[in-house]
Formats: C-alpha cells, sequence, structure tokens
C-alpha cells in the first residue's frame, strides 16, 4: 500500500508516518518544512506549497491508495484566539483543500483522510466548563468560536461534497487537543499541553507561572498513540461522517498544571492573567466512534502527560547544555 501524507512535517503527521511505516505501508510526505524534532521515517519526503495548484498536481497522483490531509495553517490559543491570523488562517487551509479535493476526485484517490477540529463546535454548546455539547450533531447550527473553527467546518463540507457527487471515499475526524512527544512547545503555536510543560520544565521551585484566563475553563486531551489507533481504525470502517477523535476525561486548565506541577516534583504556583482562552468547556463525546469502530482511548492524561512532560524537560536540558 501507499500512503501520502500532506502536513507530514507536523506534529500528528510526523507520528503518523511512523506508525503507517510500522504496518509496511510506503509513506511520501509532503510540507513546507521537515519535521522539528528527529527525522522523517517517510520514504520520500518533499518541501513544498500545498496552496500552489500545479506543485499539488505533480504529488497527489494516483500511485497513492491512501491520502492523509493533515495540511492546514494553526497553531494554539495564542495563535487562532488573538485574531490576528484569521485570513491566513482561512485563506491559507481553503486552498490547499480545494486543490487537494479536486485532485483526489481525478485521481480517483482509494480513500482521503481529512482532519477536522472540535473548534467546529458550537461556542454556545460550551459556555458550561462542567457540561460542554460536542456530540457530533450539535455542530449544528453553526457558531464555532474561531475562523479557524469556520474553516474546518468549510472544509468537512466540502469533502462530503466530494464523496455525493464522485464517491470520494472520505474519512473525518474531528480532533481534540492531540498532544505528545516531538511537538513544537516554544515557537509561538503551541498548544496548551506543550505550554504548560514547558512554562512547569523551565520554572525553579517557588517559581510562579502565568495561566491564560480563569484557569477554570475546561478541556479534554488526547495522547497521540490513541489519536493514530483512531485514525487507522476510523480508515480501516465504512463510516463517512465526521466522527470526535478525542477523550472524555475532562479536566480545568489549572488542575491540568497541578498535575504537571505534581508530575515534576517541584513547587511551584499560578497565576492566572488575561490572555485569549477559547470557549469555557470543551470535551470529545466518543459515543459514535466507539459505535462504529470499537475505538477508545487507552492512556490516561497523567500516564501521556508524564511522557510529554520529560521529552519537552529534556530538550530543554539538552539546548541549555549545547548554549553553555
Amino acid at each position: 500500500m501507499n500512503a501520502l501524507i500532506l502536513g507530514a512535517g507536523g506534529f500528528i503527521g510526523n507520528h503518523l508516518a511512523a506508525r503507517l511505516k510500522s504496518e509496511g505501508y510506503y509513506v511520501c510526505g509532503i510540507d513546507l518544512k521537515y519535521p522539528e524534532f528527529n527525522t522523517s521515517t517517510c520514504d520520500y519526503f518533499i518541501i513544498g506549497d500545498l496552496r500552489d495548484y500545479e506543485f499539488c498536481k505533480a504529488h497527489v497522483t494516483s500511485k497513492y491508495n491512501e491520502v492523509y490531509q493533515l495540511a492546514a495553517d494553526m497553531g494554539g490559543a495564542g495563535y487562532i484566539f488573538t485574531g490576528e491570523n484569521d485570513y491566513n488562517v482561512m485563506h491559507n487551509s481553503a486552498l490547499i483543500n480545494l486543490n487537494v479535493s479536486k485532485l483526489a476526485i481525478e485521481n480517483k484517490i482509494d480513500k482521503i483522510f481529512y482532519s477536522s477540529s472540535a473548534c467546529v463546535y458550537a461556542k454556545h454548546n460550551q459556555l458550561d466548563a462542567n457540561n460542554p455539547k460536542c456530540s457530533e450533531d450539535s455542530a449544528y447550527p453553526a457558531d464555532p468560536d474561531s475562523e479557524y473553527g469556520w474553516e474546518k467546518l468549510f472544509g468537512e463540507r466540502l469533502y462530503l461534497s466530494a464523496y455525493r457527487n464522485y464517491n470520494l471515499q472520505v474519512r473525518i475526524a474531528r480532533f481534540h487537543n492531540v498532544y505528545g512527544p516531538n511537538g513544537i512547545f516554544n515557537n509561538g503555536k503551541e498548544k496548551a499541553p506543550a505550554a504548560l510543560c514547558r512554562k512547569v520544565a523551565e520554572a525553579n521551585n517557588g517559581d510562579t507561572i502565568e495561566i491564560w484566563g480563569s484557569g477554570n475553563q475546561s478541556r479534554s486531551f488526547l495522547y497521540i498513540d490513541d489519536c493514530l489507533d483512531a485514525i487507522r481504525k476510523l480508515m480501516s470502517s465504512n463510516f463517512v461522517a465526521p466522527v470526535n477523535i478525542g477523550s472524555e476525561e475532562r479536566i480545568t486548565i489549572n488542575d491540568f498544571a497541578r498535575l504537571i506541577i505534581k508530575i515534576s516534583g517541584k513547587t511551584i504556583s499560578l497565576k492566572n492573567i488575561e490572555g485569549p482562552v477559547g470557549v469555557n468547556g470543551r470535551s470529545s463525546h466518543n459515543d459514535l466512534i466507539k459505535k462504529e469502530t470499537n475505538w477508545e482511548p487507552q492512556f490516561s492524561l497523567e500516564q501521556g502527560i508524564a511522557k510529554t512532560y520529560h521529552w519537552i524537560s529534556e530538550q530543554l536540558t539538552d539546548t541549555v547544555k549545547f548554549n553553555q
């Protein structure tokens, strides 16, 4: 089997390449950059811009049985919720998906995976941090809290239209805060798990770290290995509609920071400050994907974040040693 991963230089794409290789796939990866922290396991890696139709046309071809479309202009709360990157987020990602969907149809790709996001869910259903509503059917009437969410909703509809009109076999996952080792943690696009792990790792005993917002906003977080299992099960299924890929283990951001502090063994206090936070509550609702694929997460938040914290701490220690 031949697989093409778009966005293979990113966190999930890089891990996915290793997973597919372990299953015996020939894997080609495309991205604007190579993976940040380790060498890609792709058989072939192409640097290029998927917004460019001619470039896309040269590489999204009938050679591949499966295409994994993970490429997007995205980041954490500091990138998505400030409003400063809204046009680029929508324009860049929309161009990629318009190109990829058209070429997948023309080349009769057997099956394509599209990575959507929990950001598609209506903000009015996520006002209560203790009782967010994120079942798949609650995405409509549409009311995402960011342009990133609106663009992901457009992407879903684009690929589902390709399925209805051209029988393009698409599988769509709404990711909920996927985290783990080998992800960015210090370039302004990092998400909450990596950002909090970095802050704790950099802090000394007795220090205070800053938390955006009240810290009472809640989220669920999914470890990367569980995410990969879900992707593979979804791709092996016959289910076409969007499904959540996430954890149902919800935690407040303040308690999440305290969990990381406990793992670190340090004594650190929290200070809540103004900052971009998104909705008050969000957690995956997994009834549908469990029904269709029999998937459910295997890693607890404490297990996954311990692996992630120790990896980030090692990266920071190695950087200090290198600069001495």
